[in-house]
């Protein structure tokens, strides 16, 4: 049986065609149910919602509710949008700096049985390093946000830190702000690769000695003690991949990014091209080709299972503030900084959080309270639309899911 869709496709789509068969022939724990049950019933009847009628020609629709998980491609524009406001507010007039840091790949067995605990020791080595050198080189504390990513375009494992960067370093005792000493790049790259390495091993280390690490799959070459200590040699001969980005031109450039990066999810719906025949294609960029754009075809249970590779551990945080921009001192530290540079607290308020229309009208430039029928009315809420309903008619062509059970 093949997905009959005149629009364009979906991720929920291929869950709903060959999730059923996936989920018989693989193990999946708990959470890898969850995030493919969400992704499938998203905006559907099965969630329920709201009828919504015309004030002024009485048409009518149902607005079906959002599931509302992280890893829905649905899901993250109005979470994005709300949390770049907030991050707006907390925004620095001074460049920013931008470094990613990246796992081995040998380390992605280890890291599929052990996400919670890979992810921890990324994140700790990383602020280490970071602060490290603000202190020692700039000679006060460092301020920056951490992003986790685990994929790559193909949807293959690609464990990496982005890093987005105030340049600059405030004093211990709050009175003196450092800006970087070069314009061009924050740290040396090969300076933050080698203290890098060293304390991600350091921390591995010890969680195999107390026993944390778990062994499976192709990782199980690595639970005894002569070959653990094996894998770690061979991480300790590799050079690890530190990358500098130019800097940021201001604030805003950064924010833009923070906007197009930070909710990001393994792949939104706009790259899945076609799904037929139990295979699935999407596009990606090629860096070692420029950057150009491709396409990948691939079996839509192999799909399914990269794509689930990077669900993260139930509650993981994987937007993280370190330093002056730690989220205990944030605000005190902020207006510190703000005034050392000269600019004055901004005594206006927080800015008003946006409504849902008025972010969809950012997003889209529609107006979803107006009437798409008639062009004039508005479009008010008429009944509510319980869970696991159906409201069948002819006009709409989002699949139904009916409760069965």
């Amino acid at each position: 049986m093949t997905v009959e869709k005149n629009s364009k496709w979906e991720l929920a789509d291929i869950f709903r065609e060959y999730g059923d068969a996936y989920r018989r022939s693989h193990r999946m724990p708990l959470s890898h149910h969850r995030v493919m049950h969400a992704v499938e019933v998203c905006r559907t009847s099965y969630l329920g919602g709201h009828m919504k009628a015309c004030s002024h020609c009485g048409y009518e629709h149902p607005v079906y509710n959002s599931c509302g998980n992280r890893h829905c491609p649905k899901c993250q524009n109005l979470a994005k949008l709300r949390w770049v406001a907030k991050r707006q507010e907390e925004l620095l007039p001074v460049n920013y700096f931008h470094n990613v840091f990246t796992l081995p790949h040998r380390l992605n067995g280890l890291a599929l049985y052990n996400k919670k605990l890979i992810y921890d020791i990324l994140f700790r080595s990383v602020s280490e390093t970071l602060t490290q050198f603000g202190e020692s080189q700039l000679g006060g504390k460092l301020g920056f946000l951490a992003i986790l990513h685990t994929w790559d375009q193909k949807l293959s494992e690609h464990i990496h830190l982005h890093c987005i960067i105030p340049a600059g370093v405030v004093s211990a005792n709050r009175k003196r702000w450092t800006s970087s000493h070069h314009a061009d790049f924050l740290f040396s790259v090969r300076a933050l690769s080698v203290v890098f390495r060293g304390k991600f091993l350091f921390y591995l280390r010890k969680a195999y000695v107390n026993g944390k690490l778990t062994f499976a799959g192709k990782s199980t070459e690595f639970e005894s003690e002569g070959g653990f200590k094996t894998l770690v040699n061979d991480l300790y001969r590799k050079d690890w991949v530190v990358y500098s980005a130019r800097p940021f031109a201001g604030p805003e450039k950064a924010l833009d990014y923070l906007g197009r990066y930070a909710f990001r999810i393994a792949i939104s719906n706009e790259r899945i091209k076609n799904v037929a025949g139990s295979m699935v294609t999407f596009t990606y960029r090629d860096r070692k080709d420029g950057n150009r754009k491709k396409e990948i075809t691939l079996p839509a249970s192999e799909f399914i299972r990269r794509f689930l590779t990077h669900v993260l551990p139930s509650s993981y945080m994987r937007i993280r503030h370190f330093g002056f921009l730690a989220n205990r001192n944030r605000k005190e530290n902020i207006a510190c900084v703000k005034s050392l540079l000269g600019f004055g607290h901004d005594t206006t308020g927080k800015e008003k959080e946006q409504s849902v229309q008025e972010i969809m009208l950012k997003i889209t430039g529609k107006d979803i309270l107006k009437c798409p029928h008639c062009k004039t009315g508005a479009m008010t809420v008429h009944r509510l639309i319980p869970r696991f309903s159906v409201w069948i008619d002819s006009q709409f062509s989002e699949p139904e899911l009916i409760d069965t059970s």
